[in-house]
Order: structure tokens, then C-alpha cells, then sequence
């Protein structure tokens, strides 16, 4: 039983946990419903290790000080205790977002709102302090924004941590107290006796982030970071941004002095100082006394001084010897080097698979970009202007290089295949499945690749791949994004269970697999010992953002030999395949995706291709589905979560319809009186569904032992078809019978995946896409069987949707929406296919995106509102300079 699952027994009876929101260096934190008092709670669970680190009931005794802060500014504690040996707190829950999330998104704030908020934020220290507590851990995770206003949460934790005796020990397995970039020098140095004056310090930092994109102070290392705070000036506020007034930099460079007593005596006047336009700041005088100089000696002749002083000559020239060759600095590291390339076409990022790749010796980039006929392989050097396709790589997805960089593997369809970097024939290597997660190439010719049923091996030359390692029966593993160690004995992978990637080993001459504490997905081996991994946020099930970090690493032991280091963020991830899109170059030249996903809009377009806007408010829009009367529509809405949300046509109006933060894919009843939806949440998935204008809560209407999502009603509404995906298993079509017992029943299960079912109006037909050519194809089946099938696209299809009128089929293939004209009656005839205009592209999905008004006329569809602003960034001699690499 894991953690979510021992701590939900336990608090059955006072807290329903529903899903996880976050995770930090000290607690895990779940959004939970307070049952006593009906209310969301955000309720936090210190990690194990830390735990035992600090003993839970010292901690628990410290943190009931904190519980009598009541202030507008200070996020309260309601409540805290221990549950099978887990120690949890519980505060409100705040729906917004923190003031890292902000940043992470806006850089910089507008001064007068960083200022106002850091005023807030001193309003609320000034009320612990004056009840003696002091924070500690200042930062702008800790700080949260609800409805424009800040609240400072985890108050008095750290001081609870270090108070209950884990100060030391904390330092010893890795862990402080306390962020580098806001730290006040006398808590860096480990002093025992940390005052208010260390909030005042850590709150300028904050302020001088808000106003200039980054704390004071930055570096590759918690180290370098704490030397340039213990030896450097803070730069000039005013000098890069010249409209932060002059009293709002005296003020943060007061508060950023290093010792204690040079700062203000209080948040309180911090705060008057921001307010204040004639504060000009207090900065003692540098200087000490002159001191006397020595007496001076006799004169002496020449000869005499010359003859005295040749001792010393001697003495020193040997000295100087020495130093030049027994002490010799160290050479000095190259500077870190990034750019930015704006590659054309982009990097495709709704895939699930991986689509980039850096070539060993870090000189090529290769990608998977959009084209004419689809998703293709693109290459350029760091010596191009610009990228050029690679022949024979139509459909690729998943690139990898051989070891000597002189050929691509790459997945097409279910092959795995290969060609050099030139171009050429593609020649075959071995038959994979659908969810194929990542390959590598060793220098013995052997190609090690992964997918939810284990590792593979394979010589590339071709052949039947070899199951060599499986996760353990029962368990919910996925193995993920294998890369060889130098050598090819050994290899690198990630192990995703439960929401959390973590590392892991295997070793070919034994097959064993080791795992290790330590999170992160895509794991990359740079020969200066270290391993690159992604942390993958969570969200969206396509295109996120992550954060790159490196550990040390000892290839020969297999041994973790640190703690893991950033290395940059706002990296695109698919938060499905758990992947970053990034590559790593053995010799450490990192290259990934960067840039937002831009917000959408629903549109109406026409079978001629005219586009038609709907007005609705600027979103990110997934799934739009038209209500059975066609007046309103409802979609899935990314904002951090997910929800449903639905949108009136004609008063223009978006209502927000449920609250679960992980709701997706939504469809009517055909009574239009119901929405059924995929909910996951921290203890399950299910489908459930919600009355249509909000009068009620959801309830659950098919618990799932699988990965489901609705598809289709009947007419009589008494039967629905789904997608369901047994964990480790194909995809597949089930049939749910809306009776009492909901009974389900698998109805096209078979070796290949199944998935997107539609029904015919008359309900006789089932429409759906399979991989059992190769490429995904649309198919027919009668339903509910028994019966044949009949192929309706020709040249690949995905997400299929019959007309109104049951004689035509829509779906799309790559970049463009398709028309099948079928006889759908009594017996079924498939026929003509045309193109009807050009899309947005979208990824291989498994449930379709759009829906097409009632007479076939009108496509509703969810587009990108603006251009995204990708770009390709390129790092070179990161790890030059990180302290303790290998060079």
C-alpha cells in the first residue's frame, strides 16, 4: 500500500483526499475535502525520510505555535497530526496560484503590483514577529495569490523542522532549511540563532525577483549560490530596469545588507520605507582608521641594500617556482553558452512520443517537425541556418542516434527502423507496439528500447527483440526512455508508478534492475558523470512544462552520488508519455523545447474551410462536444487542471461546470440533460457525469480498473460505448449497459489498439481507429455484433465522427479533415474519400477533439489563438562549471 493509500485509511472519517497538487524538498501536498466542515483543504505530508529525520511528535508539538497566527496576509493552520506513521498539517486550500507560478509565467510584475504585494507580505511578518515567530523559508512558493492579495503559507515550518531537532542531521542526508537564492548570509553560514531580520533579507530578495526577473544572487550550485550571497553587491535595481523608482531600490538594498544589524529594524518599516518617495536608505560608511606607518631605516648604499636583499631574491624566486608548478590554478572553465534557435518547421509537441535528439558528440540537432505529408525527421548542426529534412523519415516519431552518430533509429507506424544521418533506405529493425517509450543504441550494435510491457533488446542489424527485464506482476510500472551507459553493459531508464518518474538501472549481463530515490523521467548520461532528468509537472495530459536537473552519478557502480541540481526550466513535456522534449549529448551539449503553450479559441468551420469565430473568452480549449439541441457546447479547459466547462452559442456565455481539477473529455446524454466525463484523482479514476446546468453534484457512473474515456450514447441512451486500457494492455472498446449493475464488456479486444468508437445515428454501426495495418485506420463494425468489418480510410485516419445523416464519416489524417461517404443501413458500404479543408496538427489522439454540427455543415474545433513562441534552446559547457564534474 502506498503512501496516498495508507494516509486515506487513515483520515477516512475526517479528510477525503482527491488528488495530488505539488511537491516540494519537504512535503507532498494533496487537495483534500474537509468532511466535518465541507470545505476544500490543501493538506500536506511531510516526506517519510524527513520524518524520521525530525521525529513527528516534536515536529507536531512545534507547529501548534503557528497555529494561533490569524491574519489576512498569513494562510492559517486548521490542523495537524499523525497517520500510520505519516505527518501531515492541513491549511486552506487557495484557488489561485503562487507567486512562482506568476513569475514562472510573467518574469517580471509591474512595479507598483510588486511592490504592493511585498508590502503585503511584510504586513503579515510584522504579525508573527511580534509574536515571536519567525519564518524562515521565505520564497515565492510560500507565497500565494488569491483574488490579486498575498497570503504567506508553511509559516513557522521551518522553524518547527529546526526546532525538533533535524537541523543537522537535515544537512547530513542533503536537505535545509531554507531556499540558497533567499537565504540571509547568517542562515547560509548555519548560524544557530536566525532572527526576524532573515525574513526582512529573504522578502528583498523576493521584491528584487518581482522587479527584475531573478533573485539577487544565482548560480549553477546551492554553493556558488551561497558564495556570491556571502562576498557580492546585488546589481543595480535602477541600472536594469530604470522605472523601479529610487527609494524602492534604496529600500531593497537595505534589506538586502549583509549583516543583520544594517538592515531595518522591522518588516514594518521595510514596508514604510517602499512607501515612502524620499527614503534614500542608511549605508554605513565604509573605511578604518589610517594606520602609522613604520619607522623608517638608516640610509644604506646600493651594494649594502642589494647585497642584504639577495637572500631574500633567492628565497622568493624559489617560492614563486613552487607556487607555478606544485599550485597551479586550476584552468579556467569555459562561460556557459546558450542560444536560442527558432527552428522551421518546430518541434512537434503533442506527441507522446520523444522528439528530439542531440547526436553523442553534441553537433547535430535532430526533431520531428510537421510537414505536407506529416510528421517527418529534420536535422541541423550547430553550424546551420537552418534545418533540413532527413529522406525516408515520413510518420517518425521517437529519434535516437547509434552510438557513433552516423545513423537514426526512429518508430513509424509499428516499425522500428533506421537510416543514415544523410538519408537513404529506411531499413527495417524489428516489429514494436504502440506504446513504444524510448530507445538506445549501444557500441556493440545492440538497440535496448522500452514500452509498458518491459525492456526490449534487439541487434540493429533486425530481428525478433527479446523481452530482458518486466515490471513486477500486479504493479502499475511503466518502463520508460532506456539510455545506454558507456560501455553498452548497462543502461539508464525511468520508471513511472502512481504520478512519479523516478531512476533506475539495468544491467545486461544480469538482467537486474536497480532502483533509486531519486525523481525524474528521461534520464541522459553525460561523461562527466553526471545524469540529466525532467521533472515532469503535472497537468495536461499533452504539452506541459517541466524542469531539467542534473545528479552525480557513477557510471562504473551504478551509484547516485548527490543531490540533484536545476538546470534550467519552462522545458515542454508531455505529461502522458512522461517525457521531456530535450536531448542530451554524451559530451554534454543539451538542447530542448521551450516556449508556452498558447491559449485557444472554439471556432466554427465550414466544409469549404471558411473559418467563423464563436467568441469565446480566451482559454485552453480541449474536446469541444455540441449539446444534443446544438446550442451550446462542452469542452475541457486547461488552467493549471482540468475541468468542464460549457459554452452557450448564443448568449456567449462559458460557465464552469465541474470542480475536480482532473475532468477531461467530455460527451452528452442524448437527452442533453447529462455530461459524462473522465475523472482521475488521487485514489482512482472513474467515469462520471454531472447534470448539465450545474444543479447537482457529479457522481460516479462507471468506476474503472482501467484507463477509460466515454465515447458514444445509443439513442435510447441506455448504452455507451468507451475506450477503456487495461493497465499494461492494449487499448480496446468496451460496452457499458446503463442498468443497474453498469455492467461492462470488453467488444473489440484483440492484439492491436482500439480506440475513439463512434455510433452511427440509427445506432447500428460502430466507427472507430485501429492500428491493425500498421497505421491507424478507420474502421466500421455492426454493432453490437456480431459481424465483419470494413477499412473507410485509405491512407490513415484517426478520429472518426458520423454525420447526422449517417451517410458520411469525418475524420482527419494528419493536417487535414477527411469525408468518407458511406451506406450505412441495413448493410454497409464504404466509399468515396476527399479531403474538406486543412487543420491545425494535431498528435495521434484516442478520443476525437471536434464535433460537426447535426446536417454536416458546420466543424467545431479548437485552434491555438496566437502563434507559440517556441523556441529550440541550446546549452553548451553546462557542466564545465559545476563544481566536482569530471573534466
Amino acid at each position: 500500500m502506498d503512501d496516498v493509500q495508507r494516509l486515506s485509511a487513515s483520515l477516512a472519517d475526517r479528510y477525503k483526499i482527491q488528488r495530488e497538487i505539488g511537491a516540494g524538498g519537504m512535503a507532498t501536498v494533496y487537495l483534500a475535502h474537509d468532511l466535518r466542515h465541507d470545505r476544500p483543504v490543501a493538506l500536506k505530508v511531510l516526506r517519510p525520510e524527513l520524518s524520521a529525520i525530525l521525529g513527528g511528535e516534536r515536529f507536531l508539538a512545534e507547529i501548534k505555535t503557528t497555529a494561533n497566527l490569524q491574519h489576512p496576509h498569513i494562510l492559517s493552520l486548521f490542523d495537524s497530526g499523525e497517520a500510520d506513521g505519516l505527518v501531515f498539517y492541513v491549511m486552506p486550500f487557495v484557488d489561485g496560484e503562487s507567486l512562482r507560478d506568476r513569475l514562472n509565467r510573467e518574469k517580471q510584475l509591474p512595479v507598483d503590483e510588486a511592490v504592493r504585494i511585498a508590502r503585503e507580505v511584510a504586513d503579515g511578518l510584522q504579525y508573527a514577529h511580534e509574536h515571536g515567530i519567525v519564518h524562515r523559508d521565505i520564497k515565492p512558493a510560500n507565497i500565494l495569490l488569491h483574488g490579486g492579495h498575498a497570503q504567506v503559507a508553511d509559516f513557522g515550518i521551518a522553524l518547527a523542522a529546526s526546532s525538533a531537532g533535524g537541523g543537522n542531521r537535515m544537512t547530513e542526508t542533503g536537505m535545509s532549511l531554507g531556499t540558497p537564492h533567499y537565504m540571509a548570509p547568517e542562515q547560509a553560514m548555519g548560524e544557530r540563532e536566525i532572527t526576524a531580520k532573515a525574513d526582512i533579507y529573504a522578502l528583498g530578495c523576493v521584491l528584487y525577483e518581482m522587479l527584475t526577473a531573478e533573485p539577487p544572487f544565482v548560480g549553477a550550485t546551492a554553493q556558488a549560490i551561497i558564495a556570491r550571497v556571502m562576498t557580492e553587491e546585488p546589481r543595480s535595481l535602477t541600472l536594469q530596469r530604470r522605472t523601479i523608482p529610487p527609494h524602492v531600490e534604496a529600500a531593497v538594498r537595505t534589506a538586502l545588507e549583509k549583516l543583520p544589524a544594517d538592515r531595518f529594524a522591522s518588516a514594518a518599516h521595510f514596508a514604510a520605507a517602499l512607501d515612502n518617495a524620499s527614503y534614500g536608505g542608511v549605508r554605513p560608511a565604509p573605511g578604518r582608521p589610517e594606520e602609522a606607518a613604520p619607522p623608517r631605516e638608516p640610509a644604506r648604499t646600493w651594494g649594502g641594500r642589494a647585497l642584504m636583499a639577495l637572500p631574500w631574491v633567492v628565497a622568493i624566486a624559489a617560492l614563486g617556482l613552487f607556487v607555478r608548478e606544485r599550485l597551479r590554478p586550476a584552468p579556467v572553465p569555459p562561460p556557459v553558452g546558450r542560444f536560442a534557435l527558432r527552428l522551421t518547421p518546430e518541434v512537434v509537441t503533442g506527441v507522446t512520443a520523444q522528439v528530439l535528439a542531440m547526436s553523442p558528440d553534441g553537433s547535430r540537432i535532430v526533431y520531428v517537425g510537421a510537414s505536407a505529408t506529416g510528421n517527418q525527421l529534420f536535422m541541423r548542426t550547430l553550424g546551420q541556418v537552418s534545418p533540413t529534412p532527413v529522406p525516408g523519415t515520413s510518420n517518425a516519431v521517437s529519434p535516437f542516434f547509434s552510438s557513433d552518430g552516423q545513423q537514426i533509429a526512429f518508430v513509424s507506424g509499428l516499425k522500428l527502423v533506421k537510416v543514415a544521418v544523410g538519408g537513404g533506405p529506411t531499413l527495417p529493425v524489428a516489429d514494436v507496439g504502440s506504446s513504444f517509450r524510448g530507445g538506445t543504441w549501444n557500441e556493440g550494435d545492440m538497440i535496448l528500447f522500452a514500452d509498458e510491457r518491459g525492456l526490449f533488446a534487439v541487434p540493429a542489424a533486425g530481428g525478433q527483440a527479446t523481452r530482458v527485464a518486466a515490471p513486477d506482476s500486479g504493479s502499475r510500472d511503466s518502463f520508460r526512455w532506456p539510455e545506454f551507459l558507456p560501455g553498452g553493459q548497462a543502461a539508464l531508464f525511468s520508471i513511472h508508478d502512481g504520478g512519479v518518474d523516478r531512476l533506475a538501472a539495468f544491467t545486461l549481463a544480469t538482467r537486474a534492475v536497480k532502483r533509486f530515490d531519486v525523481i525524474g523521467a528521461n534520464p541522459h548520461y553525460v561523461d562527466r558523470g553526471y545524469v540529466t532528468l525532467a521533472l515532469i509537472d503535472s497537468g495536461y495530459a499533452g504539452v506541459g512544462s517541466g524542469t531539467l536537473v542534473t545528479v552525480p552519478f557513477d557510471a562504473s557502480r551504478l551509484a547516485v552520488l548527490g543531490s540533484p541540481v536545476p538546470v534550467a526550466d519552462s522545458i515542454q513535456v508531455g505529461a502522458t508519455s512522461r517525457s521531456g522534449k530535450l536531448g542530451v549529448s554524451r559530451s554534454g551539449v543539451i538542447a530542448f523545447a521551450s516556449g508556452t503553450v498558447g491559449q485557444s479559441e472554439v471556432v466554427a468551420i465550414s466544409r469549404e474551410g471558411v473559418t467563423r469565430s464563436l467568441g469565446t473568452p480566451s482559454r485552453f480549449y480541449v474536446a469541444p462536444r455540441l449539446s444534443p439541441d446544438g446550442r451550446r457546447f462542452a469542452a475541457q479547459v486547461i488552467d493549471g487542471g482540468n475541468d468542464i466547462w460549457v459554452f452557450d452559442l448564443s448568449g456567449r456565455t462559458l460557465t464552469r461546470l465541474t470542480f475536480d481539477r482532473s475532468a477531461s473529455r467530455p460527451i452528452w446524454t442524448p437527452d442533453g440533460r447529462r455530461i459524462v466525463y473522465q475523472r482521475r484523482g488521487a485514489t482512482g479514476e472513474d467515469l462520471a457525469w454531472i447534470p448539465a446546468d450545474g444543479s447537482a453534484p457529479a457522481e460516479s457512473l462507471v468506476i474503472a480498473p482501467a484507463d477509460q474515456s466515454p465515447g458514444a450514447f445509443t439513442r435510447d441512451g441506455r448504452t455507451m460505448v468507451i475506450r477503456e486500457q487495461p493497465s499494461g494492455g492494449k487499448r480496446r472498446i468496451s460496452i457499458v449497459m446503463l442498468d443497474s449493475a453498469r455492467t461492462v464488456r470488453p467488444f473489440i479486444a484483440n492484439a492491436f489498439d482500439n480506440h475513439s468508437p463512434t455510433l452511427s445515428p440509427d445506432g447500428r454501426w460502430v466507427a472507430y481507429a485501429s492500428d491493425e495495418a500498421g497505421r491507424y485506420e478507420i474502421y466500421v463494425r455492426p454493432f453490437p455484433g456480431p459481424g465483419g468489418r470494413w477499412q473507410v480510410s485509405k491512407e490513415g485516419g484517426i478520429e472518426p465522427h458520423w454525420s447526422g445523416t449517417g451517410r458520411e464519416i469525418f475524420f482527419r489524417n494528419n493536417t487535414s479533415m477527411m469525408a468518407a461517404a458511406v451506406q450505412a443501413g441495413a448493410t454497409f458500404a464504404p466509399g468515396e474519400v476527399r479531403e474538406l479543408f486543412k487543420t491545425v496538427a494535431t498528435a495521434v489522439g484516442t478520443h476525437t477533439l471536434y464535433d460537426v454540427s447535426r446536417d454536416g455543415r458546420t466543424f467545431y474545433i479548437a485552434q491555438p489563438l496566437r502563434a507559440n513562441d517556441q523556441v529550440v534552446v541550446v546549452l553548451l559547457n553546462w557542466f564545465d562549471n559545476v563544481p566536482g564534474g569530471r573534466r
